[in-house]
């Protein structure tokens, strides 16, 4: 702030709370004086959420306590931590082998988002809502996010799977859609090998690169009823 900034600010405050009114033009002066010197890199307002007036409501409606200079500049720091809390260091545009000017951007783009000149860069934050609608649209385009290419590469390594996307592909019916009667495994998971110990206490439960028979006509079936 400025000391006109601080004057105007000062007189926002009388009008809330007349116990700091100063009515002798030298202790105005010096109160003026003092504000300046603790209030000078703390901005009146911002673009981002910061406005002094609102600090200063928010401590005469919470605080019995007339209000000091030392409460804005701390509320003022509070907002600048909070908002560095937020920030994720975006990649610089700045070539990465000049370590000068690759630190001079990180700097730059850091005191920016304290200052509440820009934005913190949340990319990293967890966000609700779907794809962005240009990653819808590719996938709609190729598909799914699995190329075919390497789908043949990862298929020796999936069995089932390689599988079950040929059957659909021939037209035939998808087994791993409906559950299985047989091994009692459930929607969408590959069918079981039970094995039986004679004391009546399975001894295996391995899964089986092809669904049971039984599985495959209830998908069939299912598939015809549709």
């Amino acid at each position: 702030m400025d000391r006109r900034e601080v004057a105007a600010i000062l007189a926002y405050i009388d009008r809330l709370d007349p116990r700091t009114i100063r009515t002798d033009a030298g202790e105005a002066r010096d109160q003026i004086a003092q504000w300046y010197e603790l209030l000078r890199d703390v901005p009146l307002t911002t673009g981002h959420g910061w406005d002094a007036r609102e600090a200063i409501r928010a401590h005469v409606l919470a605080s019995p306590y007339p209000i000091l200079t030392v409460d804005v500049a701390r509320t003022w720091r509070g907002y600048c931590r909070d908002r560095l809390d937020r920030h994720t260091d975006p990649t610089p545009s700045a070539d990465p082998d000049d370590p000068g000017a690759w630190r001079a951007e990180l700097l730059a783009t850091r005191h920016a988002v304290a200052a509440g000149m820009a934005e913190p860069s949340t990319h990293r934050q967890i966000t609700a809502g779907g794809p962005h609608p240009a990653v819808e649209a590719r996938l709609a385009a190729i598909g799914s996010c699995i190329p075919a290419a390497v789908r043949v590469e990862l298929a020796p390594y999936r069995p089932a799977r390689a599988a079950r996307e040929a059957a659909v592909a021939a037209g035939q019916p998808d087994a791993l859609s409906v559950p299985c009667r047989w091994c009692h495994a459930a929607q969408g998971e590959p069918c079981r090998i039970r094995r039986v110990g004679l004391d009546g206490r399975a001894r295996g439960n391995a899964p089986r690169a092809t669904p049971h028979p039984t599985r495959l006509d209830l998908a069939a079936a299912e598939l015809a009823s549709a």
